[in-house]
């Protein structure tokens, strides 16, 4: 039982230090939409997304307003839509008439986000997985809350390197269809190693095939709240430190707990999992990388960096398996530049490069995250940092992922801007020597040797 001791505690963290439940996701199947006549499948999407998810908004408003805890963001995910288009997509515009139809229905239904506009290419590239991917710029250009997500590796089957390799040109080529926007198509575009299944976050969320027809996924989020439980304890030894941000994260799992169970029985669907990723935002008091300073550093990005943000990822998952069963999605610490003030002010510095970000990138919970870059950036440029990133992913047998970003027209020294939680970013540089010979080999890396466990 939750205490009145503990209700305090969690009204102050709500009212202090922007605990919030970031996000509702409702995972949606669909499946027994596929149909093989195009305008018939955009009619059953449209029809099964409305059905499952009217309420979701109004429910989420609800808990928030009679419990008084914030939940930002009511989301929706799908079924990867290279296999559900598969039957009826003869063309990239037809996957982008599914990219508008999901557009209308998630915004019928009041959503901020809707994730799944996705391909999973592991292994190898079907017709439809490579006219889903060639169709992206498109979709992303013409729609504004639909998100897409290609997974190009897994330690299971190692590195589709033909994949890596269109990812950069699709990522290059979204950015010049949003250039007037400061190329935020590329802020809606993930390119994964080992996805999970669950993720309620965007712009990755995908509903997994292993899912139930509908579920519920929440996504947990309080870096101000863990910053402030550490205030208390400076000067302290690591295991003190290291106990205070477990406790804290088991409290903020608790309320996230509270919203899953009430959001579950009101809808009537499954609850799925609680995500503990720790999601900063360009709000003040709200960062990861002041977390970081607190434990002891002068700025994100120096020495230390990746030690304390490996203790941090760890603890926040210690602390929230002990307060909820059903722990999954990606669950740790994000590192998006754009979204956490303290990173862009150690951007800005040059305290925090690309090649330290990439460093961090193998202890938290994804990868290479809202990073803007030069305009002018090659797409072989971007298939290498892809790659490289996907190999910290198959090796460690880790969600990795890559959001850059080319800010079509602008170059080291200026700044992105992205509006909402999606922040501002300083134009970061980008190592000029060249990997062309590299990205252009044609097949995959091979699955390292650990993954043969059969």
């Amino acid at each position: 039982m939750i205490n009145f001791s503990e209700v305090r505690e969690t009204n102050a963290m709500i009212q202090r230090e922007n605990l919030d439940v970031r996000t509702i996701t409702m995972g949606i199947s669909l499946l027994d939409c596929i149909d093989g006549d195009l305008t018939r499948l955009c009619e059953r999407i449209r029809e099964k997304i409305l059905r499952s998810a009217g309420d979701l908004v109004r429910t989420g408003e609800d808990i928030s307003r009679e419990y008084g805890i914030p939940i930002v963001n009511k989301r929706i995910s799908v079924t990867p839509i290279a296999l559900v288009g598969a039957g009826a997509c003869r063309s990239s515009e037809d996957f982008v008439q599914i990219a508008r139809t999901l557009d209308r229905a998630a915004r019928e239904v009041g959503v901020n986000f809707l994730g799944g506009y996705s391909a999973l290419v592991s292994k190898g590239i079907t017709g439809a997985d490579r006219l889903l991917i060639e169709s992206i710029p498109q979709a992303l250009s013409e729609t504004e809350i639909v998100c897409s997500s290609v997974n190009v590796g897994s330690t299971k089957t190692g590195i589709d390197m033909d994949a890596v390799r269109m990812m950069g040109t699709i990522i290059r080529r979204t950015a010049e269809a949003t250039a007037d926007r400061d190329s935020i198509g590329c802020a809606k575009l993930v390119v994964f190693c080992n996805a999970p299944d669950d993720n309620p976050f965007m712009a990755g969320a995908f509903h997994g095939v292993t899912e139930a027809d509908r579920v519920l996924n929440i996504g947990v989020s309080g870096p101000g709240v863990v910053k402030k439980a550490l205030e208390s304890v400076r000067g302290e030894d690591f295991e003190v430190l290291c106990e205070t941000v477990k406790k804290t994260a088991f409290k903020i799992t608790r309320v996230g707990q509270l919203v899953a169970r009430e959001a579950s029985e009101r809808l009537g669907v499954p609850f799925g999992i609680i995500d503990l990723s720790l999601a900063p935002t360009p709000a003040v008091g709200d960062s990861v990388a002041d977390i970081l300073c607190e434990m002891g550093l002068e700025t994100a990005g120096g020495p230390g960096t990746t030690a304390a943000l490996a203790l941090l990822n760890d603890q926040v998952k210690k602390g929230g398996l002990m307060a909820s069963s059903y722990v999954g999605g990606l669950s740790g610490a994000f590192i998006p530049v754009s979204e956490d003030r303290g990173m862009i002010h150690a951007a800005r510095t040059g305290a925090l490069t690309l090649e330290k970000l990439e460093a961090m990138t193998c202890v938290c919970s994804v990868g290479l995250d809202m990073i803007a870059i030069p305009g002018s950036t090659p797409d072989t440029t971007i298939a290498g940092i892809i790659a490289d990133e996907m190999a910290i992913g198959m090796i460690n047998q880790k969600t990795t992922a890559v959001r850059l970003i080319p800010v079509i027209g602008k170059e080291v020294g200026e700044e992105a801007q992205f509006g909402g939680l999606l922040g501002y970013a300083p134009i970061m540089p980008v190592s000029t020597v060249r990997c062309d010979g590299f990205v252009n080999r044609r097949g995959r890396i091979p699955a390292p040797v650990h993954s043969f466990k059969n």
